[in-house]
C-alpha cells in the first residue's frame, strides 16, 4: 500500500544548503517507492522510482556522482523533495508510470525528441478524429494518441496513403464549404464529416480499425474484415462486401514480403538494441507480429545517462507507458540484461493481463535478430555522429571567429518583416547545438506607434523586440559587480536564473540594427552578459558592437555558414508570420469599413461563415443566425455588400 510523505518545502535550491539538505535526506526511508523533485514554483521537475529511496535520492547530491548536463541543470533548480513509499518495487514502477502520465515532468524525458523521426497522431479528443503525420511528440490533448517514432518515413507515408484509400476518413482540419460536402465525399474518400452525414460513434468505429494498423494488429484487422465480408455476402449485400474486399486487398499490400524467420510466429515480439559512443546513444526497436516486421521505431538518448542496460530499461518503460495494453507484446527480446527486468515484466504483465516474458538471447535465431537490430542502430549512430561532427566543427569555428570563451550552445536569431510599415512583426529563432529547436521559436507583433503604414523603422522595431526579450533579466543586472564575468551575477549565472538565456544573439542586418540593439542592452546594463553580432545580407558580413568594419571572414567557413542558416531561418519565420497577419487583415478589410460592426462581431461572423464570400452570399435570415446580429444589423450588412456590388 502506497503512503505519501512530504519531506519539506523550501524556496531556495537545496544544492546551496548542505546542512538542510543532509537533514532532509535522513528523513527519506530506505524503502521502495517513488520520489518527486520540485522547483521553487511548486512545479514537479522529475519523478523517479527506487527500491531504496534514500540511497537513490542521495546519489544525486554526491560530488563523485557524474550527472549528465540535463540532470545537473535540474539539480540546480530543486527546492523540494517528496516521496511515496510502496510495498514492492513493482508497485513503485506502476505508480511512477501513472504519476508521470499525470504530471508529465519536464526532466523525465530521457528520449530526445529532435523532430528527426515522424509520429502518427490520431486526435481522439475530437468528435471526428483526424489522422496525420507529425514530428511534434505529445503536444496535443491528453486523449490524443501518438504512434512511433517511425524510422522509415517513406513507408509510413505509403501506409497512410493506403489506409486513406481503403477507409473513408476525414480529409480536412476545417470544412471547405459551409452548407455542402466537398469533392472528397463524392469520390468516397470522406464520409461527409463536415455536414454530419455520419455519426461520431460510427466514424470512431472506422478510426479504431485504422488504429489497429499502427498497433501492429493488421492481420487481426484483416481477419475481422474477412468475417464481415463473408457475412455481407450471405446477406446479399454485395456492394458492402465489395468495399470490404477492396480494404482487405489494400491492407495486405502493406508488407507482404517482410517475413522474419522466427519460431512460434504466432507470438508477438519486440526486439530492442542500441549502439553508442561517448556522447550519443541510438536505440532501435523492431515490432514483430505474426512473424512480420510491422514497425521499426527509433529513439535517441544521452549516452552518459546510464549503462546500456539501464538505458534500454528506461526506453522500454517510456515506450510502453504511452501504448495501449493490446500493443504490449508477449515477448521482449533485449540486447542487454536489464537492471530491473523482472520488475518491468511484472508491470507489463499486469498492464496486458497476460504474461510478458523478457529474453536476452545468446545464440541461434533470436540472437541473430538482435544482431540485425543492433546493426541498424549502428548505421543510425554513424549518421548521427556525422551530423554532430559537422555541427561541432561549425560551432568551434564560430567561437574562434567571434573570440568566444566557449562554444555557443544556444544561438538566437532575430529578424523584422513588414511591407512599408504595415503588419510589422519580428521573429526569434533558436538553434541548440547547431540544430533548429522549433519548440523555442517565438514571434512578436511590433507595438511601436510610430511604425505605421507608409512609415517603417527597422532599428526601433529591433530595439523593441530585444527589450521585450531580455526585460526579465534587467532587474538582475542591478547587482552586477564592477568587473563581472560575462554572464555572472555574483556567484550565480544568468543561465541559472533562466535556462533559456542565449550564448549568442544574431541580428539580421548591418551596423544600424546592431547599434540599436547595443543601445538597448547598454540601457538595461546587459551588454556584457549578452554576446550580440549582426550579419548583413549583401556580402554576408559579420559586425561586432563598437567596430566600424566587419570581421575578415570567408563566406564558406563553417561558422559563417551556421550564422547564415540561423539568419535564413529567422527571415523565413518572420516572413511567414507577416503573411499570416496580412491575410487576416485582408479578410477583415471590408468588414472594418462597415459602420456599427465592431471587432467582436466581425470575429463571430467569420467564425460562423468562415469566409468573406459566404458572408456576402448570405441572406438576411442567415445573417441573423449569428449570435449578436439582430435584424437591423443583418439588413445593414446585406445592403452593404449588395449595394457595393451594384
Amino acid at each position: 500500500m502506497a503512503k505519501f510523505v512530504t519531506a519539506f518545502t523550501q524556496t531556495q535550491p537545496l544544492i546551496g544548503q548542505p546542512e538542510k539538505l543532509e537533514n532532509r535526506l535522513k528523513e527519506i526511508p530506505p524503502e521502495p517507492g517513488v520520489y518527486f523533485m520540485s522547483g521553487k514554483n511548486g512545479d514537479i521537475l522529475y519523478i523517479g522510482k527506487s527500491k531504496k529511496l534514500r540511497a537513490r535520492v542521495r546519489s544525486y547530491f554526491r560530488d563523485s556522482q557524474r550527472l549528465s548536463d540535463r540532470i545537473a541543470m535540474m539539480m540546480r533548480q530543486v527546492t523540494e523533495i517528496e516521496f511515496i513509499v510502496t510495498d514492492t518495487e513493482a508497485e513503485a514502477l506502476a505508480l511512477e508510470a501513472n504519476l508521470i502520465k499525470q504530471h508529465q515532468p519536464y526532466y523525465n524525458v530521457l528520449l530526445k525528441d529532435d523532430k528527426k523521426y515522424p509520429y502518427v497522431c490520431i486526435t481522439w479528443s475530437e468528435n471526428y478524429p483526424r489522422i496525420f503525420i507529425t514530428r511534434k511528440r505529445r503536444l496535443g490533448k491528453a486523449q490524443d494518441r501518438y504512434y512511433g517514432p517511425y524510422v522509415d518515413t517513406r513507408l509510413l507515408r505509403y501506409t497512410l496513403h493506403i489506409i486513406k484509400r481503403a477507409f473513408p476518413l476525414r480529409q480536412r482540419p476545417k470544412p471547405l464549404f459551409k452548407d455542402r460536402p466537398c469533392l472528397n465525399y463524392d469520390m468516397g474518400k470522406c464520409p461527409g464529416v463536415c455536414q454530419g452525414l455520419i455519426s461520431p460513434e460510427e466514424y470512431r468505429q472506422t478510426m479504431q480499425k485504422v488504429a489497429m494498423v499502427f498497433q501492429g494488429r493488421t492481420d487481426e484487422l484483416v481477419n475481422t474484415l474477412k468475417t464481415q465480408m463473408n457475412q455481407a455476402a450471405e446477406n446479399l449485400e454485395f456492394e458492402t462486401a465489395a468495399q470490404l474486399r477492396d480494404r482487405i486487398i489494400a491492407l495486405q499490400s502493406l508488407n507482404p514480403e517482410q517475413k522474419v524467420s522466427l519460431p512460434d510466429d504466432t507470438i508477438s515480439r519486440d526486439a530492442i538494441a542500441l549502439a553508442a559512443d561517448n556522447k550519443h546513444c541510438c536505440i532501435q526497436l523492431f515490432q514483430i507480429r505474426a512473424g512480420k516486421l510491422v514497425g521499426r521505431l527509433g529513439f535517441f538518448a544521452d549516452a552518459q545517462s546510464g549503462t546500456p542496460g539501464a538505458i534500454l530499461q528506461k526506453v522500454l518503460e517510456e515506450h510502453y507507458r504511452t501504448v495501449e495494453a493490446v500493443e504490449i507484446p508477449s515477448e521482449i527480446i533485449a540486447q542487454q540484461e536489464l537492471p530491473e527486468g523482472e520488475i518491468l515484466t511484472q508491470w507489463l504483465s499486469q498492464q496486458k493481463g497476460r504474461k510478458v516474458s523478457l529474453v536476452v538471447p545468446q545464440r541461434q535465431t533470436k540472437a541473430e535478430l538482435i544482431e540485425m537490430v543492433e546493426r541498424n542502430a549502428k548505421y543510425e549512430l554513424a549518421r548521427t555522429q556525422k551530423i554532430s561532427d559537422r555541427n561541432n566543427q561549425a560551432l568551434e569555428d564560430l567561437a574562434t571567429i567571434l573570440d568566444l570563451p566557449e562554444i555557443p550552445k544556444r544561438i538566437e536569431g532575430y529578424d523584422i518583416s513588414h511591407i512599408q510599415g504595415s503588419n510589422a512583426v519580428a521573429s526569434q529563432v533558436v538553434f541548440i547545438d547547431g540544430i533548429p529547436a522549433k519548440q523555442h521559436y517565438r514571434h512578436y507583433k511590433i507595438k511601436n506607434p510610430e511604425v505605421t503604414v507608409g512609415h517603417s523603422d527597422d532599428f526601433a522595431s529591433m530595439a523593441e523586440v530585444i527589450r521585450r526579450r531580455f526585460r526579465k533579466y534587467e532587474s538582475l543586472s542591478q547587482n552586477l559587480s564592477p568587473n563581472p564575468s560575462p554572464t555572472r551575477r555574483g556567484g550565480e549565472t544568468y543561465k541559472e536564473k533562466g535556462e533559456n538565456f542565449p550564448d549568442l544573439v544574431m541580428i539580421d542586418g548591418g551596423k544600424g540594427q546592431l547599434s540599436a540593439v547595443v543601445a538597448v542592452l547598454q540601457e538595461m546594463n546587459l551588454l556584457e552578459a549578452v554576446k550580440v553580432v549582426s550579419l548583413a545580407k549583401k556580402r554576408e558580413e559579420i559586425f561586432l558592437p563598437g567596430e566600424s568594419f566587419p570581421l575578415e571572414t570567408n563566406i564558406e567557413q563553417p561558422g559563417v555558414q551556421l550564422l547564415r542558416r540561423v539568419r535564413d531561418e529567422a527571415h523565413r519565420f518572420a516572413v511567414s508570420f507577416h503573411r499570416q497577419q496580412r491575410l487576416k487583415n485582408t479578410r477583415r478589410s471590408r468588414l472594418d469599413a462597415m459602420p456599427g460592426l465592431g471587432f467582436h462581431r466581425q470575429k463571430q461572423l467569420l467564425a460562423h461563415f468562415h469566409s468573406l464570400d459566404y458572408i456576402r452570399e448570405a441572406s438576411v435570415e442567415q445573417l441573423q443566425e449569428v449570435p449578436g446580429i439582430g435584424e437591423s444589423l443583418a439588413v445593414a450588412i446585406y445592403n452593404y455588400f449588395h449595394t457595393a456590388q451594384e
